[in-house]
């Protein structure tokens, strides 16, 4: 999309992969809506690691993505303050290790809430307007989990699978109008997210957190290292680009080789 500033909403953009993402677009001249949970001040110092360097409008926008009402709510909002919105990455999730009879409804409710559902409520909201346009960019971002199954994570997992399968039916849907539909697929990158499951990984197993990461958390990743939060930022810049439309429909793995098993 040539000739204006292209507008990017990244959901829970304050740490990990969202945050590296949200600092790529930023640093590509794309005006950035940052989001989280999180009260404003709680989220200034990702906010200026975000906007150092940006040549666009870097703004938060806070939601809770458990609530249907604000997931929706938040592409309007963006859109209200952005004149409209052309690339929508929906990274938001959260986690829970434990056996599927041990893990309470609660739990299994809120990750679906988050981790699936947002990105539905995110999507249909944003739609109309990158096809009115005839352009428009959604990357989900998705988990080798979403390819394969790992024990005591039924609720993640479920989601990952679900996330694919809604980038596959949206992106047919648009296919003819300019927009691009895909997921990307890591393995273990090191994030917030990670390190707890390193602690709860620990308790599950009765073993040390050293030999979580040795032993369970890289032992299907074939190059035993972790995934850097800036290569699934660069593969996103990329599907932004040009010589992306013909990428539509994919999920694209980055995970170590992983999934070559």
């Amino acid at each position: 999309m040539s000739g204006q500033t292209q507008r990017a909403l990244v959901t829970g953009s304050t740490s990990g992969i969202g945050l590296s993402i949200a600092r790529r677009f930023a640093r590509m001249g794309f005006d950035v809506a940052v989001n989280s949970h999180e009260n404003e001040p709680e989220a200034n110092t990702a906010l200026r690691e975000i906007s150092e360097g940006a040549d666009g409008q870097v703004r938060y926008f806070r939601a809770d993505l458990a609530d249907p009402a604000q997931s929706f709510g938040l592409v309007e909002q963006v859109i209200a303050a952005f004149g409209g919105l052309d690339i929508l990455v929906n990274n938001a999730g959260v986690q829970k290790v434990a056996p599927v009879e041990s893990l309470p409804a609660a739990d299994w409710d809120r990750i679906l809430a988050i981790s699936l559902d947002s990105s539905f409520h995110t999507i249909r909201a944003a739609i109309p307007g990158m096809v009115a346009r005839g352009w428009g960019r959604i990357i989900n971002i998705a988990s080798a989990h979403g390819l394969r199954a790992s024990p005591f994570k039924s609720a993640y997992v479920a989601t990952k699978h679900g996330i694919i399968g809604l980038t596959k039916t949206v992106a047919l849907e648009v296919a003819e109008r300019g927009v691009t539909v895909n997921a990307i697929c890591p393995g273990y990158v090191w994030t917030p997210l990670v390190a707890q499951q390193v602690a709860d990984q620990a308790k599950v197993h009765g073993i040390s957190e050293d030999a979580v990461i040795r032993d369970i958390i890289l032992a299907p990743q074939p190059t035993r290292q972790f995934v850097q939060p800036e290569e699934i930022a660069e593969m996103a810049a990329y599907l932004c680009g040009p010589l992306a439309r013909s990428i539509t429909g994919t999920a694209i793995s980055i995970d170590g080789g992983w999934t070559a098993k």
